[in-house]
């Protein structure tokens, strides 16, 4: 009897197009769709879809064929233009606020929270993973970024995130969102982003407890135990048909490394896509600004100090510089101290001047005690106010949650 070969497909970036390669869907920068398939048989296709504003390509590995031998049977790609009608509705600068979107992306993370526990439950009574109860709440984490970034970006530096594989997960999927977003990639590949964002660490709960908690350092024999968290995932999805691709490859490639020091494959630089790219850097950041157990978490800005220092061996220096760009020097939530002694939350970054972002001032370092809260903009502050250092609460006896729901109205 006869089988049907299953045609894989795969995501890329524009720069990774090659000649001979089989499209099967593209989408422009601004997340407009174009309809068009087809080999890439020229040159001159490539530099098409350029002019395009294309940004994102859908191909099918195991239908490359070497240009030699692509004949006239094989349709060469037509890039046909839609009309342009500038961004898309969900790219336009929202009017939503900090305070106003804040209410909403409160509540969104607390039912992160909630299905993660019903995901960890399920899991580890056997159970096969229910996407469809997934997807609503990673949907609306996308939802929520394209309102305003800042609330959910605020949140995940300020929660208290009970346990380090609960935050992280859901960290790296705003994270991940935030930073599609950036790059105008298409939302509904942004919604399959998120997804596997979400998931990407999904096989540590198969995992030995104590191995996750540990305050030790871990000895070579539990890191090689540690890693098969990947496999482990993966497990889980295979009994999980209609989780997509995406998603799945998300899950798969999040430690693989651009010189092939990563695992489980050790996938090489031409072997990794642009989403592949991208969750090697956001799954790094977290981990290293949210901590672990045997950790002490780094400040954001000694956090991307270490991921240049990866670049370009490791993780794609391009993709860094753009996404320090979105996420800024000094992140909304983190908490800085003036050089006047003040201290508060960043509020809004800065894109035009990084180091000069908006910081919402609660407390007199000087003083000692609780001040009047005023949003200051360091691009324009009448009193040349700079930040001093970043800090975290115990240095101060800071409740930090408290300060942030009087200043953010939360």
């Amino acid at each position: 009897m006869l089988t049907k070969k299953i045609r894989t497909e795969q995501t890329i970036n524009i720069s990774q197009l090659q000649l001979g390669m089989y499209v099967k869907a593209i989408f422009k920068s601004n997340g407009e769709k174009i309809n068009s398939e087809g080999y890439i048989l020229a040159p001159k296709s490539i530099d098409n879809l350029h002019s395009a504003g294309v940004n994102t390509l859908i191909i099918v590995p195991e239908k490359t064929k070497k240009v030699e031998k692509v004949d006239k049977v094989f349709n060469d790609i037509v890039v046909t233009l839609p009309k342009s009608e500038g961004n898309t509705a969900e790219y336009k600068n929202s009017n939503i606020t900090l305070e106003q979107e804040l209410s909403t992306a409160s509540k969104l993370y607390q039912a992160t929270k909630n299905i993660q526990e019903r995901i960890i439950a399920s899991i580890k009574q056997k159970e096969q993973l229910k996407v469809a109860e997934i997807i609503p709440t990673t949907d609306a984490i996308v939802t929520s970024i394209f309102r305003n970034q800042d609330a959910l970006s605020c949140l995940s530096r300020i929660n208290d995130k009970g346990s380090y594989l609960m935050g992280h997960s859901t960290n790296v999927a705003i994270l991940m969102t935030i930073f599609a977003k950036h790059l105008a990639i298409a939302k509904p590949i942004i919604e399959q982003l998120a997804l596997g964002a979400f998931l990407h660490d999904i096989g540590k709960i198969l995992l030995p407890t104590e191995l996750l908690t540990t305050t030790k350092l871990i000895a070579d024999s539990e890191q090689k135990l540690l890693n098969s968290h990947v496999k482990l995932g993966m497990k889980v999805l295979e009994a999980t048909p209609s989780i997509s691709h995406i998603a799945v490859k998300i899950v798969n490639e999040h430690h693989e490394r651009l010189d092939g020091s990563g695992f489980p494959l050790g996938l090489k630089a031409k072997q990794l896509d642009l989403h592949s790219r991208m969750i090697s850097i956001v799954d790094r950041y977290d981990a290293m600004v949210s901590g672990r157990p045997n950790k002490k978490p780094m400040f954001p800005i000694n956090a991307f100090k270490a991921l240049v220092n990866e670049a370009p061996d490791k993780l794609d220096e391009e993709l860094i510089e753009k996404f320090i760009q979105c996420i800024g020097i000094y992140p909304v939530g983190t908490l800085v101290k003036l050089n006047s002694g003040k201290i508060g939350l960043i509020s809004k970054i800065n894109n035009k001047k990084p180091l000069h972002p908006h910081v919402k001032i609660f407390y007199n370092a000087r003083l000692s005690q609780a001040v009047a809260i005023e949003e200051i903009d360091l691009s324009r502050s009448k009193y040349k106010e700079q930040i001093d250092c970043c800090i975290r609460p115990d240095d101060f006896n800071l409740d930090l949650l408290a300060f942030f729901k009087m200043a953010f109205g939360e």
